[in-house]
C-alpha cells in the first residue's frame, strides 16, 4: 500500500511539472517596449545623459560671482636711526582685500552662452534617442521579416517534400524514371539549406536586437508585432513643415549658432574698463591707517581684435551649417517619403492578388503532377515563383516600416511616455 501511495506520488508529481501551464512561456515584447528597455540601457544614451547633467553644471559655474582676494603681510620694524630717536623696535601688520567688480554685460553673456549649451546638449542627447528609438524599432521588423521567411521556406520544403515522397512511391511502382527521383532528392536537399540559412537569420536578428538593448531584455523574447503593423503618419505638407523644425540635429545647431552670439557679446564687453575695489588695513606700534579705493584695468593697446573675429567667423560657420543642414534634412525626409510611398505601392500589388494567383498556380501544378499531366520542372518552376513573390512581398512590407522608422527618426518621434528621464 505504501509503495502504491508513493508510486502515485510521483506520478502526480510528474504531471505536474509537465504541464504546459508551468511550462516556461516566451516573454512577449511589443516594438514600444524594446525600444524603452533599449534607450533605459544603452551606454550611449546614457553618455549622453551625462553630457546634459556636465552642460547644467556650466552654468552653475557661468553664474558664480567672483571671489574676492586677502592679502595679509606681517613683519618686524628695523631701526634705521639711534635708539634714542626712535624708540624700541615694534612690528606691522597690512592686510589687504581686493573685491573685482565684473562686467553685468560680460556675466549676463557668459550664462546666457552656458544655458545655450545646455540646450545643445539636450538636443544631441535626443538626437541619439531618436537615432536608437529607430534603429530598435527597424531592428525589431528585421526579426520579423526573418522570422517570415523562415517560415516561407519551412512550408516551401514541406511542398517540395511532400512532392519527393509521391514521386518515390512511383518509381517503387515503376511507374516513372529513378531520374526524377534523384532531382527531386536534390531540390528537398536545397530546400534545406534555404531553410537552415533563414533559420541562421532569424538568430542573427536575435543576437543583434539583443546587442542594441545592451542584453536589457531577455533571452527567450518574442516580438508581439507584425510586418503588417499599420503607419500612422501626419500628411505629407504637415511633415514638410515639421521635420526641419523639430530635428534634433537643427536645434543643437541653432543653440549652437545662440552660443556663438552670445560669444561675441561676451568678447565685446571684455573690452570694457575692469574695476576692482581694494581697502587695506595698516598697523605698527604707533599708528593705524584703513584706506579704501579702486584699481581700473584699462584695455589700451589690446581690445581683443583677434577674440571678436574669431567668435563672428565661429558665429557665420554655424550658420552656414546650420542652413545646409536644415537643407539636407529635408531631402532626407523626401527621399524616405517616395521608399515609403514605393514600397506602398509594392506591398498593394503583391497583395492586391498577385500572391494568391502564385499560390493557385502551385496548387494547380502539384495537381497535375500528381495525375501525371505535369512534369516535375513544371511544378518546381511555378514554386520557385511563389517562393520570389513571397519573399519579395516580405521584402516590401519590411521597406515600409523601415521608411516610416527613418521620418520618425527624423521627426524624433517615439513614445516618450514610456520612457523615462
Amino acid at each position: 500500500m505504501q509503495i502504491f501511495s508513493l508510486w502515485y506520488l510521483l506520478l502526480s508529481l510528474s504531471l505536474i511539472f509537465s504541464s504546459p501551464l508551468l511550462a516556461q512561456q516566451k516573454t512577449k515584447l511589443t516594438i514600444e517596449e524594446v525600444q524603452r528597455l533599449g534607450l533605459q540601457a544603452n551606454g550611449l544614451v546614457l553618455a549622453a545623459r551625462s553630457q546634459v547633467d556636465m552642460a547644467k553644471a556650466g552654468v552653475v559655474a557661468a553664474s558664480a560671482f567672483l571671489n574676492p582676494e586677502v592679502t595679509f603681510m606681517a613683519g618686524p620694524m628695523d631701526r634705521r636711526l639711534p635708539l634714542a630717536d626712535t624708540g624700541p623696535a615694534s612690528s606691522q601688520r597690512v592686510v589687504t582685500v581686493s573685491q573685482p567688480i565684473e562686467n553685468p554685460f560680460m556675466r549676463s553673456a557668459r550664462i546666457n552662452a552656458s544655458e545655450a549649451v545646455v540646450d545643445a546638449s539636450r538636443a544631441s542627447f535626443e538626437q541619439v534617442r531618436a537615432d536608437l528609438a529607430a534603429q530598435l524599432r527597424v531592428r525589431g521588423y528585421e526579426l520579423l521579416l526573418r522570422q517570415e521567411q523562415f517560415a516561407v521556406e519551412q512550408n516551401i520544403y514541406n511542398l517540395v517534400e511532400d512532392v519527393r515522397n509521391r514521386i518515390k512511391i512511383n518509381v517503387e511502382r515503376g511507374e516513372i524514371a529513378r531520374f526524377e527521383l534523384i532531382r527531386a532528392d536534390t531540390e528537398v536537399q536545397n530546400a534545406a539549406n534555404r531553410k537552415e540559412a533563414a533559420r541562421l537569420g532569424v538568430e542573427r536578428a536575435r543576437i543583434a536586437l539583443m546587442q542594441f538593448t545592451a542584453g536589457a531584455i531577455p533571452v527567450d523574447f518574442e516580438i508581439n508585432a507584425s510586418l503588417k503593423d499599420p503607419i500612422n503618419l501626419p500628411p505629407l505638407e504637415e511633415l514638410r513643415t515639421q521635420v526641419p523644425n523639430v530635428n534634433p540635429e537643427v536645434i543643437r545647431l541653432q543653440a549652437e549658432q545662440e552660443r556663438a552670439t552670445q560669444r561675441i557679446s561676451q568678447e565685446k564687453s571684455a573690452i570694457l574698463p575692469q574695476v576692482n575695489v581694494l581697502y587695506s588695513n595698516y598697523q605698527d606700534a604707533q599708528f593705524t591707517s584703513n584706506s579704501a579705493g579702486i584699481s581700473v584695468r584699462i584695455p589700451l593697446w589690446y581690445r581683443r581684435r583677434g577674440e571678436i573675429d574669431t567668435a563672428i567667423f565661429d558665429s557665420a560657420r554655424i550658420r552656414d551649417t546650420l542652413e545646409f543642414r536644415r537643407y539636407e534634412i529635408s531631402q532626407l525626409f523626401e527621399s524616405a517619403w517616395q521608399a515609403l510611398q514605393i514600397a506602398q505601392r509594392r506591398v498593394d500589388m503583391f497583395e492586391g492578388g498577385l500572391i494568391k494567383e502564385a499560390e493557385n498556380a502551385v496548387d494547380v501544378a502539384r495537381a497535375a503532377h500528381r495525375f501525371g499531366e505535369r512534369g516535375l520542372i513544371e511544378f518546381l518552376d511555378t514554386q520557385r515563383i511563389l517562393r520570389g513573390i513571397l519573399g519579395d512581398s516580405l521584402l516590401a512590407r519590411f521597406d515600409l516600416q523601415s521608411a516610416a522608422a527613418e521620418i520618425d527618426r527624423l521627426r524624433a518621434y517615439y513614445p516618450k511616455e514610456l520612457f523615462v528621464e
